[in-house]
């Protein structure tokens, strides 16, 4: 019992020591500055966390100094708006250039994308892993009957095996495969 009250006794006094002790932090930036890195970190995070961006949607950005640009196309108006909101929020961002394009109001393309989806889910043998989870690795986007595939797959078969599926889904006049191979070198 008296050992428990010295322990007690000890934790008090080192809690109230510690509490009174005055920490001073610095930061390491330059003036406030946010390097180039730091705010593509940052555009990608906030873009992942717009509410309504989805499989069907796609934007891209580029960072020049203090200034964004964005790009891409998105099926409704509030995701572009919101992009824009979320990116000039950001610390170190000046000035937001959004050049991503709306995709117009169509029942056609709307059928289009479902039907590609459920095709690659389907049909697709591994490449349903490509739209699993928040932030699928693969984008559908479908404009006039015209479909672009953007995004990354692991291998080769699987960027052929996409290709392939889309242009055998019922509808679709083009396709435009723009996906990218991980690992694989550019020529």
């Amino acid at each position: 019992m008296r050992f428990l009250k010295s322990f007690l006794f000890i934790a008090v006094i080192a809690i109230l020591g510690f509490s009174s002790l005055n920490v001073q932090a610095q930061s390491f930036s330059d003036n406030g500055k946010t390097s180039r890195s730091d705010i593509e970190r940052k555009v990608f995070k906030e873009i992942l966390k717009l509410p309504y961006y989805g499989v069907f949607d796609n934007i891209a950005y580029k960072v020049d100094g203090d200034t964004v640009t964005l790009y891409g196309k998105v099926l409704r108006p509030t995701t572009k708006s919101s992009a824009e909101n979320v990116v000039e929020d950001i610390n170190g961002v000046k000035n937001v250039v959004n050049n991503i394009e709306v995709l117009p109001l169509s029942g056609f393309d709307d059928s289009i994308r479902y039907r590609t989806l459920r095709t690659f889910a389907n049909n697709g043998g591994s490449l349903y892993r490509y739209f699993l989870g928040v932030n699928p690795s693969v984008k559908i986007i479908v404009d006039n009957g015209h479909v672009s595939l953007e995004g990354y797959v692991a291998n080769r078969g699987d960027y052929n095996l996409a290709n392939i599926l889309a242009n055998g889904v019922s509808g679709v006049f083009s396709v435009d495969n723009n996906l990218i191979v991980e690992n694989e070198k550019i020529r």
